[in-house]
C-alpha cells in the first residue's frame, strides 16, 4: 500500500517540477490589470518628485477578486497617473477565492501582469500548502513558479 501511494505521488509530481522549480496554476491568480484598484490604509503619504505613494497601517488593496494586505505599501505611479507598479512589506497576504499565499515582500506589476512573492513563501490551495523562498505569478495566465527550496506536503485523493 505505501509502495503504491509513493508510486502515485512520484508520477504527480514532474507534472508540477521543472528544472527551475515548482510550476502552479492557479485558479484564483488569472487577474484582469484593467480593473480598477481600491485602496484603504490608516496613512498614506505623497512624493510628487518620484510620482509615488507610501501607505501605512492596516493597507489592504482588492483588484477583482485580489486581495493584499501588508503593514507599508508602495504605490509607483506611471507617467500618465496610472499605478505601474505596487511594493508590499512587512508580512504580506494576497488572497483570491481559491488561493492564499503568505510572504514577506510582494512586487505587483500591474504593466506587466505579475507578482513576485518573496521571503518565507506559504501557498495554501484547499487542504495542499507548498512553501518556497520566492514565488513569481504571470496574473494573465494564472501560472506561477516556485523557487528556493520548495517544500510540500502531498494530500491523498478521496
Amino acid at each position: 500500500m505505501v509502495l503504491r501511494v509513493l508510486c502515485v505521488c512520484l508520477a504527480w509530481i514532474p507534472a508540477w517540477v521543472s528544472a527551475q522549480g515548482l510550476q502552479v496554476a492557479f485558479d484564483g491568480f488569472d487577474q484582469d490589470a484593467s480593473l480598477p484598484v481600491e485602496i484603504a490604509a490608516d496613512s498614506m503619504a505623497i512624493n510628487q518628485e518620484d510620482g509615488s505613494a507610501t501607505l501605512t497601517g492596516n493597507v489592504v488593496i482588492g483588484q477583482g477578486d485580489l486581495r493584499l494586505a501588508a503593514p507599508s505599501v508602495v504605490v509607483n505611479y506611471t507617467a500618465d497617473g496610472g499605478i505601474g507598479q505596487i511594493v508590499a512589506e512587512g508580512g504580506v497576504t494576497v488572497v483570491t477565492p481559491a488561493e492564499e499565499v503568505e510572504a514577506q515582500r510582494a512586487v505587483y506589476d500591474l504593466a506587466g501582469d505579475s507578482m513576485v512573492l518573496t521571503g518565507d513563501v506559504l501557498l495554501s490551495q484547499g487542504r495542499s500548502a507548498v512553501s518556497s523562498e520566492t514565488m513569481r505569478v504571470n496574473l494573465a495566465t494564472g501560472q506561477a513558479l516556485l523557487e528556493g527550496r520548495v517544500r510540500t506536503v502531498l494530500q491523498p485523493t478521496e
